[in-house]
């Protein structure tokens, strides 16, 4: 076992208590601004967190609360930091390059990811993705839905992003930038909705959809779309 260096501060504390509130009852977040800290208030949890997004305490209810508290705190912590974005998608590995399959709920993410077998998986459920203007990266991401992988701390580059669509027959079409940035506006996982933070996430999107190619996938439920992207 590795030796833990005391003398190396952490990015970020966090606390962690249950025994608050009801069983999730919806996805509405309410947040509080003080000069001191702000807050994200569910039914389920409540995180603080101070305005220099250093130190943390979450209060949850049950395990699922605790998925969704470190969700929101860690999206809100890498936005605050302007490194990247946590999106609602599922990530797949072919040829040592990332594609990522995104879309609403429903949309297929998870069938896309399946179908992809046996290329290995990132994610199923958010993509962890590193920005900066001259590169993207996305992680391994621990905020899975169904399915696990062997992909333990490992990153590669971005390749594609596809916004998915089921059909009967196989289509992928590559979208303007300009119109990229609006169809992964809503499916960035984010809560703090003030025009500055905002703004962060207009910039950072801005450098992916410069780096990246964003298509709409139209796919049947089989693995052939893959013909159209490898």
């Amino acid at each position: 076992m590795d030796e833990i260096n005391e003398d190396i501060k952490p990015n970020l504390s966090v606390h962690i208590d249950d025994g608050y509130g009801i069983p999730f009852n919806g996805y509405e977040v309410s947040i509080t601004k003080t000069k001191e800290y702000i807050s994200f208030k569910r039914s389920d949890y409540i995180i603080r967190i101070d305005n220099l997004y250093r130190n943390a305490m979450i209060w949850v209810h049950d395990e699922l609360a605790l998925k969704h508290a470190l969700m929101n705190l860690y999206s809100s912590f890498i936005v605050y930091h302007n490194w990247g974005i946590l999106l609602h998608s599922s990530c797949v590995i072919d040829n040592d390059n990332a594609h990522i399959f995104s879309g609403h709920s429903g949309a297929g993410k998870s069938t896309a990811a399946r179908l992809s077998s046996p290329r290995e998986l990132l994610s199923d459920e958010a993509s962890i993705i590193k920005i900066s203007p001259d590169s993207v990266t996305v992680f391994d991401s621990p905020f899975r839905s169904e399915l696990n992988s062997k992909c333990i701390n490992t990153s590669f580059e971005l390749g594609s992003i596809q916004l998915l669509h089921q059909s009967l027959k196989n289509k992928r079409e590559q979208i303007q930038k300009s119109n990229s940035m609006l169809h992964l506006m809503d499916k960035v996982f984010y809560w703090d909705d003030s025009p500055k933070e905002t703004t962060k996430i207009f910039h950072l999107l801005h450098y992916l959809v410069h780096q990246v190619p964003i298509y709409d996938l139209h796919f049947q439920k089989n693995n052939t779309f893959w013909e159209m992207i490898s």
